[in-house]
């Protein structure tokens, strides 16, 4: 496996304007980082930008392993968006430019009262057709794209497997959130289980859970059965991450991206978490030889 961060863990300093995409992938080769996530938040990529930051990676020895993007490809009455599979496309051409082998795209999201199974159930033909034209255009450059448990509408364990069986191509997986499926009400390390199969990339991200009925405010995000969330350090959190690393190391050999998302300060936060997920993974390998 190799360990990296995502451009999203730093995107607040990116914003910020303490240093440009280019110094974000020198400060995450300088902690230690195999890899990169590019995720465009906080900066804009065209094909050039990403030529340029294909080689700032190449000069530092700094693998860019996933683009991801957002993405909402049915209309409003439930058909495909032309314009946005189309759009999706010249993002591919951009991860082409980027040299990267794996492309992540939102899919859909929708409000509350549009989340339910029998929503899902309907849409699934459109949002396959959708998915399936965008992976069948990115094949021509050898890419893997990727639908990711992630935005409530296509999240849980079921949904994007079935998503993912419906679009019924060789280069469409998951990029898998670890702790994502608690947005869902669903338990990580059963999830994780249930999906890590379909993985082109792995995330690792914590939550801190509270459950009840007062709302905690704040960062915090409800789930749909009445649980609240905030993003944190990985390792700090209520995700059973050494378990779900047992799974991961068992039977998956990728990229490894650290995703943090709390409100704590980035750089800090992103560093620990690294090291944090690095450590987890070495002491597995260390009681496997012990």
């Amino acid at each position: 496996m190799k360990f990296g961060v995502s451009s999203y863990s730093v995107s607040r300093a990116i914003s910020s304007g303490h240093f440009d995409i280019f110094g974000a992938m020198e400060w995450i080769k300088e902690k230690g980082a195999e890899h990169i996530e590019i995720v465009p938040i906080g900066f804009d990529v065209n094909v050039q930008v990403a030529r340029d930051i294909r080689k700032k990676g190449q000069d530092i020895g700094l693998e860019i392993s996933n683009y991801a993007i957002g993405g909402q490809v049915l209309t409003d009455d439930g058909q495909v968006s032309t314009a946005e599979v189309e759009r999706l496309k010249r993002e591919v051409d951009i991860a082409e430019a980027l040299g990267v082998k794996r492309m992540r795209h939102d899919v859909a999201s929708h409000r509350d009262d549009r989340l339910t199974i029998n929503h899902f159930d309907r849409d699934l033909s459109a949002l396959a057709d959708a998915c399936r034209e965008v992976a069948q255009y990115a094949k021509g450059a050898e890419i893997t794209t990727s639908v990711e448990n992630h935005g409530f509408y296509v999240q849980g364990a079921e949904r994007v497997s079935r998503l993912i069986a419906a679009v019924n191509e060789t280069n469409f997986a998951l990029t898998l959130d670890v702790g994502n499926y608690l947005c869902v009400d669903e338990e990580p390390e059963a999830s994780v289980m249930k999906t890590l199969e379909l993985a082109s990339m792995v995330h690792f991200k914590d939550f801190l859970i509270r459950r009840g009925e007062r709302t905690p405010g704040g960062h915090w995000i409800q789930t749909p059965y009445g649980s609240y969330l905030r993003g944190t350090v990985i390792g700090d959190g209520g995700v059973d991450l050494s378990a779900i690393a047992r799974r991961v190391a068992a039977s998956y050999d990728g990229y490894v991206s650290v995703e943090f998302e709390g409100p704590e300060e980035c750089l800090w936060a992103a560093e620990l978490s690294l090291n944090n997920v690095k450590a987890l993974f070495a002491d597995l390998a260390k009681n496997q030889t012990a």
